[in-house]
């Protein structure tokens, strides 16, 4: 089905209502930051059994940092009207949260690119609470993952924002 359609304010659509990636070829190449984070919440023993590093498939945050970096890596190949984008740094950080039994996952990128490197953290952030839960449902198959979110982006001409 073909749409008319303001190409202004829906960038990821032409004229016709079609699908396309933006094209950033005229932009220039700026430092771009990006950080997300996320939390998968389990039971007492999940949580108790993760961090002391007891699951029988290896060290789950060692193996969830890695799956983190990879997923971001990948994220062009995962959402289609993605730009790939070189990946200056990465920077995967665990916050263990007693009081809720949920760990915590915040993921900061950085590139230099014409355009920004959120879907890069968001995606790594999915990737990694993933590999807790595939790691860790041995022990709780209930444990949930959410309040993934971009908190900060900055570069490029929209400049800084973050998450009030």
């Amino acid at each position: 089905v073909n749409i008319k359609m303001d190409s202004k304010k829906l960038s990821h659509f032409n004229e016709h209502g079609e699908a396309h990636m933006v094209d950033v070829g005229s932009k220039v190449a700026t430092n771009r930051k990006a950080i997300a984070s996320g939390k998968i919440f389990m039971n007492k023993q999940a949580f108790e059994t993760i961090l002391a590093g007891k699951i029988e498939k290896g060290d789950v945050l060692s193996v969830a940092r890695l799956a983190a970096i990879q997923g971001s890596k990948q994220t062009s190949f995962l959402i289609p009207l993605c730009h790939p984008i070189a990946i200056s740094h990465i920077d995967i950080e665990f916050k263990n949260c007693p009081s809720t039994l949920s760990i915590e996952l915040i993921v900061t990128c950085l590139a230099e690119s014409k355009t920004g490197v959120e879907m890069e953290a968001l995606t790594a952030a999915s990737i990694g609470l993933l590999t807790i839960y595939d790691m860790g449902k041995s022990i709780d198959k209930n444990m949930r993952i959410g309040e993934i979110c971009l908190l900060l982006k900055d570069g490029g001409k929209s400049g800084r924002w973050e998450r009030p």
